[in-house]
């Protein structure tokens, strides 16, 4: 019934030495569990330090204690504490690639990702000539632009929340062959109705790659350097309003308008590099060191596994990084991100922001048309300072996200590891990542008046140009920052929050879209520009209200998320 002294000396390493000790003991494990980023304020020193200390002066004391103490390496311990045994092994790295394979894998899916963007954009300066030669009106062709937003939308719902269950390269093979035929079968139709449906179907196999890439890089880095990694994701993005245009001029110059969609399968048919390609996803690879199915493996990795036996295959890597997260894709998952409070208010924000950005991009090419007169190739390369800006965006606006985060964490006193996760329980990322997006969204505001009234007056082209450069810094500067914060905030399902993103974003967008000729029409350049910028700035004090709420709403959530899967465990287990 009750143990003896020697019983009592062989019990494990988790009993307590002294009666009423539990929360004090407690709260020491809890800080040795956070003490990488958990700041002591000041002299104090942290309950490494203080063993370290002990274990140069403790001396033969410090062996005594430790010879008999009950299995435990206790050295240095102060008098009267029990402290739990400091860890043996670090926690394993965030990503076993090197910062250089991070880079080239984020640059290759960037590129993958240029399909999107191009799709849409190479077809804008060949809008008169297919309406001619479909005998159909322009505002008929702006009805494939507004399809193909919609369905831009749908698509990465269902195809994200895949990859982050089954991995990205699955959803890459997804996205690549349905893109293929759909551009076979454009460049050889000829009727309104085809291109209608067939834009439809461009359009699903090229959004989910936006998606993708940075789900890619959510799955590569951690936070700590996660916006200049989502600006290198975003190049391909930002490169395809710059080069679309000016390819589809030249194209439809020279080749007609088919000739764009004979470019894009060529294209897509060297997009299919993505077979070397490493998965990335971390419920299937961790940090990359777990091999995947053989439906994940690269090229590369294939020819590798072949000289493993399955079980060395199965024992490889370190299991322990697997992010357990759903076992079967949800094509509704991303609805209920839009439901949060946070999430739902963050992406509306951002969809009103796309949305006035693709109401100046697909107006632009009628509006030099009608006000200079341009053909299709001065037109499209009119588009090049616009899609300059938002590249440049990765050097100014990405690396300032960066800037503030390592702001933040100075100011809280916290180390950054770069190749560790950091906790933001600890952590304001709604305040770092905000705090740069607002003050980009309020210069993209002065930027896209300054654009309307220069077009409106036809005051100089000059003009005209440098302020869709700034307008392109500003509003790619903004949405990174808010993309980059979607990301941050939901680590396990990135594909599926960039999905919501970009539902909500297109749905707006498209709408926007379809009545900006109108209104252009009603009220003019000049004032419709107001009319976004003021949109943009009155819709602002919203996310000064997520800055300073959003940590407490996750929190919230996450709770509430909690207290779910125990019920849930509880009934299952007849609790």
């Amino acid at each position: 019934m009750f143990a003896t002294d020697d019983e009592k000396k062989e019990r494990p390493a988790t009993t307590t030495p002294m009666p009423g000790l539990d929360r004090e003991l407690e709260n020491e494990e809890d800080d040795l569990a956070i003490e990488e980023i958990q700041p002591f304020s000041g002299t104090s020193a942290t309950a490494v330090e203080v063993l370290e200390e002990e274990d140069k002066t403790s001396g033969s004391d410090s062996d005594a204690r430790r010879s008999s103490s009950t299995g435990k390496e206790d050295a240095g311990v102060p008098p009267g504490l029990d402290l739990p045994p400091r860890p043996e092994t670090p926690a394993p790295p965030y990503s076993t690639f090197t910062n250089r394979q991070k880079i080239a894998i984020t640059l290759t899916v960037s590129f993958l990702a240029i399909i999107s963007p191009l799709s849409g954009q190479v077809y804008l300066p060949a809008l008169n000539a297919i309406a001619d030669d479909l005998h159909v009106p322009v505002s008929d062709i702006n009805l494939t632009i507004t399809t193909f937003m919609i369905f831009q939308g749908i698509a990465p719902s269902f195809i994200g929340n895949l990859s982050d269950v089954y991995g990205r390269r699955p959803a890459y093979l997804i996205c690549f062959s349905i893109y293929v035929l759909a551009n076979l079968g454009l460049a050889l139709q000829n009727s309104y109705a085809a291109l209608m449906v067939l834009r439809c179907f461009q359009s699903m196999g090229s959004s989910a790659t936006i998606s993708l890439s940075s789900a890619t890089v959510a799955d590569l880095v951690t936070r700590a350097e996660r916006g200049k990694f989502i600006g290198f994701a975003a190049m391909g993005v930002t490169l395809g309003p710059a080069l679309g245009p000016v390819a589809g001029g030249l194209l439809t110059q020279y080749f007609g308008w088919h000739g764009i969609f004979w470019f894009l399968l060529i294209l897509s048919s060297v997009l299919f590099m993505f077979g070397f390609l490493p998965e990335p996803c971390r419920n299937i690879v961790g940090n990359a060191s777990v091999y995947p199915p053989w439906w994940n493996l690269s090229v590369w990795q294939y020819v590798r596994a072949r000289r493993l036996t399955p079980a060395e295959r199965a024992a490889a890597g370190d299991h322990s990084t697997l992010q357990r997260g759903r076992r079967r894709p949800n094509p509704f998952a991303a609805m209920r991100i839009l439901l949060e409070k946070e999430g739902g208010v963050t992406l509306g924000c951002g969809a009103l922001l796309a949305t006035g950005y693709f109401m100046v991009l697909t107006t632009f090419s009628e509006q030099l048309k009608a006000r200079f007169g341009f053909n299709p190739v001065v037109v499209g390369l009119c588009y090049l300072p616009l899609g300059f800006g938002t590249l440049t965006s990765r050097w100014t606006i990405g690396l300032l996200l960066d800037w503030n985060f390592r702001r933040w964490a100075r100011k809280l006193r916290l180390t950054i590891d770069l190749n560790k996760q950091q906790n933001l329980d600890v952590f304001p990322i709604e305040k770092i990542r905000l705090q740069i997006s607002l003050m980009a969204i309020y210069l993209a505001s002065v930027a896209v008046i300054a654009y309307g009234w220069t077009m409106e007056r036809q005051a100089s082209l000059a003009g005209i140009e440098i302020a869709l450069f700034f307008m392109g810094v500003c509003f790619a500067g903004a949405m990174n920052g808010i993309n980059t914060l979607i990301v941050d905030t939901h680590p396990e399902s990135p594909a599926t929050a960039v999905a919501a993103n970009n539902l909500f974003r297109c749905f707006m967008s498209a709408g926007g879209s379809a009545i900006a000729n109108p209104l252009i029409a009603r009220i003019g350049m000049g004032f419709t520009s107001v009319l976004i910028a003021g949109v943009w700035v009155g819709f602002s004090p919203i996310l000064w209200v997520v800055m300073f709420r959003g940590a407490a709403w996750r929190a919230a959530t996450k709770a509430k998320q909690d207290r779910k899967k125990t019920a849930k465990a509880l009934a299952a287990s007849g609790v």
